[in-house]
Parts: C-alpha cells; sequence; structure tokens
C-alpha cells in the first residue's frame, strides 16, 4: 500500500549545512528533485530569508553543493538549480533504491522536513534501517496511507471533516460569516463548547499538514 510519511532529517546529515548554519535565516524549499545518479541530486530549490548577494556567496563555498544556478530572482526570493554532492545518502536512497517521490521539502537551521510519497509501506521500513545502519537520523513525524485520500492526506478524523463541511455549507467561513457559532452548534446538535474545541482541533490538524512541513510538534488530537 502507498504510504506518505513525514520525515525529519537534522541538517549536519544533509545537504546545505555549511549555508543553513552560516546563515541561520536562511529557508530552502525545493521546488523539485531527481537523482542524477547514485552520487548526485538535482534539486530546483527556492531560497528565502536572507540577502541573495550574501546567500550566494555562501552557497558558493558549501561543500555539499557542486553547481548553483541562479534561474530566477525575484525580489529577495532566489531560485536556483543545484547539484548537490554531499550528505544526501538518504535522499538517494529514498530516490534511487526505493523509488520514492518527494512531495515537499523544506530546509532551515532547524533540520530538513520532507513529505515522502513511498510506494509501499515496506519501503519507509527498509528506509528506517538503511540510515539507521548508516549512522543516519531519520525522525518519522507522520505517516498516512494513500487510501486514506485527502482525509488522511490532511490528518483529519472522519468527524473533524464532516464538521469542516458542515461548517463550510453553512456559511461559517463566509465574509460576511453567515451563521454564527451557537447556531451552527444548534445545527450540528452539539455544544457550543464541543464545537469550538472541534474546529480548533480541525484547523491545527490542516495547518500542521497542508502547510507545515514537520516542525516536531505532537499529531493533532482526535476530536
Amino acid at each position: 500500500m502507498a504510504t506518505i510519511a513525514e520525515i525529519r532529517i537534522p541538517t549536519d546529515q544533509f545537504a546545505l549545512h555549511h549555508t543553513l548554519t552560516t546563515l541561520e535565516d536562511a529557508r530552502f524549499e525545493i521546488e523539485r528533485i531527481v537523482a542524477h545518479d547514485q552520487e548526485h541530486v538535482m534539486p530546483y530549490v527556492w531560497a528565502t530569508g536572507v540577502d541573495p548577494d550574501e546567500l550566494e556567496r555562501v552557497v558558493e563555498d558549501d561543500p555539499s553543493v557542486e553547481v548553483a544556478e541562479q534561474l530566477a530572482r525575484p525580489g529577495e526570493t532566489v531560485l536556483y538549480q543545484m547539484k548537490w554532492i554531499g550528505s544526501t545518502e538518504a535522499l538517494i536512497h529514498i530516490l534511487v533504491e526505493e523509488e520514492g517521490t518527494v512531495l515537499a521539502a523544506e530546509g532551515t537551521h532547524e533540520g530538513w522536513f520532507l513529505r515522502v510519497l513511498f510506494p509501499a509501506r515496506e519501503a519507509l521500513s527498509r528506509t528506517y534501517d538503511f540510515c539507521r545502519g548508516n549512522g543516519l537520523s531519520l525522525d518519522v513525524q507522520r505517516i498516512y496511507n494513500v487510501d486514506d485520500g485527502k482525509q488522511g492526506r490532511f490528518g483529519l478524523t472522519e468527524r473533524q471533516k464532516s464538521t469542516l463541511t458542515a461548517a463550510y455549507e453553512h456559511g461559517y467561513y463566509g465574509v460576511p460569516r453567515e451563521v454564527s457559532l451557537s447556531e451552527l452548534a444548534e445545527e450540528l446538535d452539539v455544544s457550543h463548547q464541543a464545537l469550538s474545541e472541534r474546529l480548533r482541533r480541525s484547523h491545527r490538524a490542516l495547518v500542521e499538514n497542508a502547510v507545515i512541513i514537520g516542525e516536531g510538534v505532537d499529531n493533532a488530537g482526535n476530536g
């Protein structure tokens, strides 16, 4: 069964470690990534958070970067095409050995957070064993099955999904709001407090799974 996993890899065990530790405000987001061969990874990377000129100087000295070509520079943001040559063992294993797909990836000085689609649950297990056997850290923060659809992908329980759907259909998210929380609670035959708590948990799950790529937080509680 195909599986999506959110994983964290320490900065010092991944590409751009030198850059991220030198420029702690830098943030990288992978747009697209392919494995060139068993030793090289070629990602398209958006860089934000720091002065582009300073960033370019630091990236040039990064031992994990063989090539860094600027493709676009809108404002203070830079799109690079890079060739990584170091600290990519875990990533190459995922892309080449397990035929995984990186759906999203973001790197900061706190670590790299990746959302990966594995063709089978066993592929994730083999990746974890590979990292452990090679002295690499792989923190699996969340797992969900593709068969669960978007509900599973966004970390929502069935009740949370139905509550959000009802809130949307009744105009709770409209501007101006077409129904109050009390009116919606009465419509759903739940207490005002129970509905408020359920919506907060649902919103938190959506933000964690649809916006944030791993922040080391606990999974949203079921409500």
